[in-house]
């Protein structure tokens, strides 16, 4: 295929293929889907990229008919987009965001070529890493996430934070290749995890632990909201909730799309929470309705279920009733 135009990985051998170049240029995947609106926006302006880097492998990858490679990159919505530079994945975007795609394809792309554009996509990095260490009053970077932490340091540290109640959010480094170096050398501290308040550099698990013996750790740290309390607000912020990938503008997985293209032809208000956008609430909602995955319905603060449910209800007369808290 000639340079500038995006190309087509319709099985996983061809991703991989198309992955493997020797020189250590960019690729860029698009995971899309056809039903979603958003993707077929991104896919104008990847093209238009293509078009302006040249150096540039762009992709695009149905994420639903290429399963195996969607789930071994950890694709749960779409449209998303990964980086990959001899075939390591180097960068990831969730989200039709297209400022930032154009950002970061010019930042990637430049790092491969010259000094100056080294020197421009650091200034670009270090803002990044300010940005993510004040992401939230206390930031944890490690190896995995809380519920799944990847190494016994990091699992440590999440033990003594949850112990003591902090109320904090985390960065899995082992997403981001570029943030996980970057972040060794902005803050002049070699391993993780790392542990940052109020955008400040608190220390790794050996200087949490001394807090935490010297007693300092509770009045360094900020205390967590309760989760439950939080839930139970957010359940009843409307008389009907959904809980959901994305928004009812552009919902962001199939079974989201789906239950939004009901709920409009109900012709009932309902207010939506996009759970890819709080990973806490994301986790705890599943455990607190005992109800393992999205979208969610609430009506007066009581789950009616997913999608399946909700089709049932409409398919049986019954789903305007339960919307207007008839039953």
């Amino acid at each position: 295929m000639a340079a500038g135009e995006v190309e087509t990985a319709g099985s996983a051998e061809q991703f991989q293929q198309l992955l493997q170049h020797k020189d250590g240029s960019l690729v860029v995947v698009h995971f899309w889907a056809p039903w979603a609106p958003q993707c077929a926006q991104m896919n104008e302006v990847m093209a238009a990229l293509a078009k302006e880097h040249m150096q540039v492998t762009f992709v695009k990858l149905e994420a639903e008919a290429v399963p195996e490679v969607s789930e071994k990159h950890g694709i749960s919505s779409v449209p998303t987009f990964l980086f990959f530079k001899n075939s390591q994945q180097v960068d990831r975007l969730d989200g039709a965001h297209a400022p930032e795609l154009s950002k970061k394809v010019q930042r990637h792309a430049a790092s491969s070529s010259t000094s100056a554009g080294t020197d421009s996509a650091r200034e670009d990095l270090n803002a990044r890493l300010k940005k993510l260490i004040n992401a939230a009053p206390c930031m944890l970077f490690m190896k995995g996430s809380p519920k799944e932490p990847r190494c016994g340091f990091s699992k440590q540290m999440v033990e003594i934070l949850n112990k003591h109640g902090v109320s904090f959010s985390s960065f899995d480094i082992f997403s981001d290749e570029e943030v996980r170096q970057g972040l060794k050398t902005y803050s002049n501290w070699p391993t993780y995890p790392q542990l940052y308040v109020a955008g400040e550099l608190i220390g790794g698990l050996d200087i949490v632990k001394e807090l935490e013996a010297s007693g300092e750790l509770d009045a360094v740290c900020p205390k967590a909201q309760n989760l439950e309390d939080r839930l139970k607000n957010l359940i009843n912020k409307a008389p009907v909730m959904l809980f959901m990938k994305g928004s009812k503008q552009m919902a962001r997985c199939g079974f989201s799309r789906q239950i939004i293209e009901i709920m409009n032809n109900t012709g009932v208000d309902y207010e939506t929470f996009d759970i890819l956008e709080d990973e806490e609430v994301r986790q705890g909602l599943k455990t607190y309705s005992n109800w393992p995955t999205y979208p969610q319905l609430y009506v007066k603060g009581e789950l009616v279920g997913g999608l399946d449910i909700v089709k049932e209800l409409k398919e049986s007369g019954e789903l305007l009733p339960v919307l207007k808290g008839e039953n």
